[in-house]
């Protein structure tokens, strides 16, 4: 199967300390051009992550964005800022005495001041966390694969379709080939023959000498060549595998014969239907932009 370079998955996972968000986003790119967004306090993960990418993704701009929830209550831990608290406790005693107003001090009023409590984070183990990403990370690039997956299918089934088409075009230019050639040379007599009407030479050399300038004009080599380009094409699309560059270098190959059958040509008619093929290529051309 073939697979394509644009693509999308998301995944979520827990762990000991919070939760885990992961989206992969792909777009066409000649390499591979992985990068990793996560917190700066995970960033000992990033290339755990990149060398999972790597397994999975051979071509593309790949973007993997990694949060993770570590706020919940397992992570934290609260203590008592005791110097703090004796302090306050001493300072609101003493206006009590020296102002003679009611001493109503409570845990509730302590509890407003936020300095009397310390919040601690509790030290994680990086290993159970790489983990855990890791974990999540794999199951966003399953989905991620799967997408790339049916978007390779569509991609391979309208490729095949376009390649008919070309065979089709050059069955039309193989068939017109005679008719351009015999006219051609119909024409490149008559001017010889115009041309040479004072001077003695044999009939039978003016008629060799034009067949030999009208066979230049045909174009049999070319769509022999082009037909065996798109049979390989379509072969590789049905081997499937990562064949995106192969592709691109084939569809080179099949631009230029299309060009020197063009160049070849001066039949109105054929020169239209090289058109055709040239645009159809295009379309394929463009494509296969999309193939990994």
């Amino acid at each position: 199967m073939i697979k394509s370079m644009t693509g999308y998955g998301r995944a979520q996972g827990s762990f000991s300390g919070g939760e885990i968000s992961v989206e992969i986003k792909s777009v066409n790119n000649r390499y591979l051009d992985c990068g990793v967004k996560l917190p700066r306090v995970y960033s000992f993960a990033e290339e755990a992550v990149k060398s999972l990418v790597q397994k999975t993704i051979s071509r593309g701009k790949v973007d993997v964005y990694i949060t993770v929830n570590s706020a919940g209550a397992g992570n934290i831990r609260i203590t008592l800022n005791t110097p703090v608290v004796e302090g306050y406790l001493s300072a609101l005693r003493q206006i009590a005495r020296d102002y003679g107003v009611q001493d109503d001090i409570s845990v509730s009023s302590l509890s407003r001041f936020s300095d009397v409590f310390l919040m601690e984070k509790q030290e994680e183990d990086e290993q159970e966390v790489r983990e855990a990403i890791l974990g999540v990370v794999s199951q966003a690039l399953a989905a991620f694969d799967e997408m790339r997956t049916r978007e390779g299918e569509a991609l391979r089934q309208d490729l095949l379709s376009k390649s008919e088409d070309i065979l089709a075009l050059v069955a039309k230019v193989e068939a017109r080939s005679p008719v351009t050639v015999a006219a051609y040379q119909e024409r490149l007599t008559a001017k010889m023959r115009e041309v040479l009407e004072n001077t003695a030479i044999d009939e039978a050399r003016i008629i060799q000498e034009a067949a030999i300038y009208a066979d230049k004009v045909a174009v049999d080599e070319e769509t022999v060549r082009l037909r065996s380009h798109v049979d390989q094409f379509c072969s590789m699309l049905e081997g499937g595998g990562v064949i995106g560059r192969k592709l691109d270098f084939l569809m080179q190959e099949m631009n230029r014969e299309a060009n020197t059958i063009g160049s070849k040509g001066s039949d109105v008619e054929q020169a239209r239907t090289v058109v055709d093929i040239k645009s159809g290529l295009e379309k394929i051309r463009e494509q296969i932009q999309n193939i990994e």
